[in-house]
Parts: C-alpha cells; sequence; structure tokens
C-alpha cells in the first residue's frame, strides 16, 4: 500500500468519560481538516481506498472500534487503537475525567510502481 495522506486529530468527551465518543469526535476533527478527493485524482473508486486508523486514549478496551469505522462512508478500515491520550481530572475531584483522544488517519491505496 501507497500511503497518499496523513492527518491529525483531537477529540474529548467533557462529562462524561466516554472514550469512544472522543474518539469519534477526534476522527470527525482529522476528517474535517481535509477536502482532498484522493480517489478521483488517481483514478481509483472511493471504495479502494486503504485507510489506517491510529487512536490513543487512556482506556483503550473501552473504544468501540466498529462504531468508529461507521464514521467512515466508504473504504476498508483498519483501527488501532493503544493507550494514549489524556484524562483530565474534575476540578472538584468527583464524577468521570474529561477525556481526550488523538488519532493519526492515514489514506492510502494499493498502487504499482511504474518506475521500474
Amino acid at each position: 500500500m501507497k500511503t497518499l495522506l496523513v492527518e491529525f486529530g483531537m477529540g474529548t468527551s467533557l462529562r462524561r468519560g466516554d472514550y469512544t465518543q472522543a474518539a469519534k469526535r477526534a476522527v470527525e476533527d482529522a476528517l474535517w481538516h481535509n477536502s482532498i478527493n484522493l480517489a478521483e485524482l488517481f483514478g481509483f473508486e472511493k471504495e479502494d481506498m486503504r485507510i489506517t486508523l491510529d487512536v490513543g486514549v487512556q482506556e483503550p478496551d473501552r473504544v468501540d472500534v466498529d462504531a468508529l469505522r461507521a464514521v467512515f462512508p466508504y473504504g476498508k478500515v483498519t483501527v488501532n487503537v493503544a493507550k494514549g491520550g489524556l484524562d483530565v481530572p474534575r476540578p472538584e475531584g468527583e464524577g468521570n475525567p474529561t477525556v481526550m483522544a488523538n488519532v493519526a488517519l492515514s489514506v492510502g491505496f494499493e498502487m504499482e510502481r511504474t518506475d521500474g
């Protein structure tokens, strides 16, 4: 696979401590940073896109990867979740922390080399 685009995003869940929601917002943040139509640019169908999503949150096992895949309307999506991001305790010390998720979103295609 040839990676053609990498974008980054950050998302939060301010009060609910929802790691999936924070990650989903981070994905949307990354997607909204670009409007490049890569598939058309290289003569591929949008379904040919290979999307790798790397997610960092403090509690990776609490992320619903199927919910993150559902954000993408097309392409083959691989989701990797690892420990990262940040949990910020509430100032009063009670309740859920503010959850911050970070993502790196890479887009590419299976391409053959034409230079030998």
